[in-house]
């Protein structure tokens, strides 16, 4: 199976999904990645904790708006990545196609990664780490 189309879903689509987005993009540059969220924030851009994070990794997300999970983009999805047991529950119980292609990031570590929004930079900071190493964990099953 081929995973060229990869959703990636937090609940604001500020935070966490567009920073996991934005490093599987620079990964796989020839796949069609995209995020979401459950409860988007729709049309806010990225949240200025995530967007430092990223510019000190050489990464502009800067163009990044959020937008709402639909049964469209859930379609389109060769698989789904999720934040945590609940977001991937939400998805499941909404979409019952998207059961056996939606996944917690941190499946591999049985890990939720923290939402980030509104605490400090520490935060944030553990998120993308986290993301990170989840990611790696991905990295040679997603090829």
């Amino acid at each position: 199976m081929a995973f060229n189309n990869i959703l990636v879903v937090c609940v604001g689509n500020i935070c966490r999904s567009p920073m996991a987005e934005a490093l599987l993009k620079q990964r796989f540059p020839n796949k069609n990645i995209d995020s979401a969220g459950v409860g988007a924030l729709v049309g806010h851009s990225a949240d200025p904790a995530a967007l430092e994070i990223m510019a000190k990794q050489e990464i502009d997300i800067t163009n990044h708006v959020a937008k709402q999970i639909d049964e469209n983009l859930a379609k389109t999805a060769d698989i789904i990545f999720t934040m945590s047991d609940g977001q991937t529950k939400w998805i499941e119980e909404r979409w019952p196609f998207c059961r056996g292609k939606t996944f917690k990031l941190g499946h591999w570590m049985n890990k939720d990664i923290a939402d980030p929004y509104k605490h400090e930079m520490s935060a944030f900071e553990t998120a993308y780490q986290d993301i990170v190493k989840s990611l790696e964990q991905w990295a040679d099953k997603v090829n």
